[in-house]
C-alpha cells in the first residue's frame, strides 16, 4: 500500500482501528507480562533470601533488627 500522508497511513485503508488496537492490545499484554514476571522474580527471590536465612539458623526479623542496630 502506497500512503500519501499520515493520515492515510493511520486510516489504513479503513481498518486502522483493528490494526492500532491490535498493536495497542499486543502492546499492553507484553507490559502487563514484563510486570508480573518482575513481580514474581522479586518474590523468589525474597522467598529464596528468607529460606537462606531459616538454614543458617536466623528469622528475617532478628536480621533485620541486627542490620538497623548493627550500623
Amino acid at each position: 500500500m502506497n500512503w500519501h500522508s499520515l493520515s492515510d497511513f493511520i486510516d489504513m485503508g479503513g481498518y486502522g482501528l483493528y490494526v492500532w488496537g491490535s498493536f495497542g492490545m499486543t502492546a499492553a499484554a507484553l507490559a502487563w507480562e514484563v510486570l508480573m514476571v518482575s513481580q514474581r522474580h522479586r518474590g523468589a527471590l525474597r522467598e529464596a533470601r528468607s529460606r537462606s536465612m531459616e538454614d543458617e539458623g536466623l528469622d528475617i526479623e532478628t536480621a533485620a533488627a541486627g542490620e538497623n542496630h548493627g550500623a
